[in-house]
């Protein structure tokens, strides 16, 4: 039976409070909370990391740190070594997305390896996964900050965590055909007045390409309120305020 505990989040010696604040933030963005940390270079708790992590506290709060990346997975059954190299390891290599995807269905923990920020995860730190998770990326640049490799990983594994979509604004439904036909009388009476639909040859195929324009969009009823009141504004006189 598979665990149904979240995967964990494991950075291997890092470097920078920042940018152990900013990967705990995407971690919480996409429902992950267990961060562990393996020799971190300034120590822990570290002052730079709350105010990067932007909230997300919790994750800082609970974090866990070990000596070494083996002590950090000790209880993982499924180490995944995220890394744009094999670094000479010869081991099955995944998409995150494809990683993501197995995680749900397999027993015991998983784990994600992300290396420090300056060289990535070493040989030894590689050797300890079953599988390398490497993204499509440009060979000429791929250099991926550490908090942008946590979330690249975190969005892909939220995908099976059955996380709420945030709600989407109801939309007003289109207007009856009545209002739209109203609207675009009302144009076309405007643009009447000001010889728009000359010479008369062109007038038919000017008239049905305005009225194409005009419903395309599915106005809803709101929109052609709001525009019948432009037109309105558009064919008052101007008022000349009087002056002493």
């Amino acid at each position: 039976m598979a665990d149904a505990s979240p995967p964990v989040i494991v950075l291997v010696r890092p470097q920078l409070g920042e940018n152990i604040g900013k990967a705990a933030r995407a971690m919480l963005n996409f429902g992950l909370t267990e961060m562990r940390l393996v020799a971190p270079r300034d120590g822990w708790p570290n002052p730079s990391a709350g105010p990067a992590a932007s909230g997300a506290d919790m994750v800082l709060e609970s974090a866990r740190v070990f000596e070494t990346t083996a002590d950090a997975v000790a209880d993982c059954a499924h180490v995944y070594a995220t890394t744009v190299r094999k670094r000479g390891v010869t081991k099955p290599v995944l998409t995150p997305e494809t990683a993501a995807r197995e995680v749900p269905s397999q027993p015991g923990r998983s784990a994600f390896l992300f290396g420090p920020e300056r060289s990535g995860l070493e040989t030894e730190d590689v050797a300890l996964a079953r599988t390398i998770v490497t993204a499509p990326i440009n060979p000429q640049f791929g250099s991926l900050n550490l908090a942008q490799a946590v979330i690249l990983v975190a969005y892909e594994l939220s995908k099976h965590a059955n996380l709420a979509t945030p709600t989407a604004e109801d939309l007003l439904p289109p207007a009856p055909q009545a209002e739209l036909e109203g609207l675009i009388d009302h144009l076309e009476r405007l643009l009447e007045a000001k010889n728009y639909f000359y010479p008369e040859s062109r007038a038919q195929a000017t008239h049905l390409t305005l009225r194409t324009m005009l419903t395309k969009p599915a106005w809803n009823h709101l929109e052609v309120r709001t525009m019948r009141g432009v037109l309105s504004a558009l064919e008052k006189p101007i008022r000349h305020e009087a002056t002493d």
